[in-house]
């Protein structure tokens, strides 16, 4: 991880206000600045905390990842992890905790367990979820549905749905 041990990304790790619910974004080789300012930006606004899976298709100094969260970014403080698995070693989760979101995910996000802590994983805006990732943990993958007229969301617009829906049927 750069920019802070894995210690300090675990201590860290936002509290949802006065829930006591601990959420964490995770995106696996995001290759859109825009939309990775825009979830930087939600997660701060819902007290949920950022994490980036290399490799980036961009830089996190470029300006448009800046402009994208506003001036909220540098207090957004992504996680940046070289691997899933070493992102997984850090946090350990537990049966549950890891929801998985896919076009192919056979449940729909309303069905997601509401655990205290959940990580909450999005792969590329054009590759998905790596097949080993979503095989890693055939019972944590969920869909957000939408109409036949679109391939899929924004993937800004979806961790964003995702995750409110987490804090809202959390316990």
């Amino acid at each position: 991880m750069v920019g802070a041990s894995s210690s300090d990304a675990m201590g860290n790790a936002a509290l949802c206000e006065n829930s006591g619910r601990e959420r964490h974004v995770v995106l696996v080789a995001p290759e859109i600045h825009w939309n990775t300012g825009n979830i930087g930006r939600t997660c701060l606004g819902a007290g949920a905390r950022l994490h980036l899976i290399r490799p980036l298709g961009f830089s996190l100094d470029s300006r448009q990842v800046k402009r994208a969260g506003l001036d909220y970014w540098n207090r957004v403080s992504p996680g940046i992890w070289d691997s899933f698995d070493a992102f997984c070693k850090a946090f350990n989760p537990v049966e549950g905790e890891m929801v998985l979101f896919s076009k192919a995910g056979k449940r729909v996000f309303w069905e997601m367990p509401a655990l205290r802590r959940m990580f909450l994983v999005f792969g590329s805006e054009t590759g998905g979820l790596p097949e080993l990732i979503l095989t890693s943990f055939p019972r944590a993958c969920y869909r957000i549905p939408t109409t036949g007229d679109i391939r899929s969301l924004n993937l800004s617009t979806a961790a964003g749905i995702a995750l409110y829906e987490s804090i809202r049927s959390g316990k």
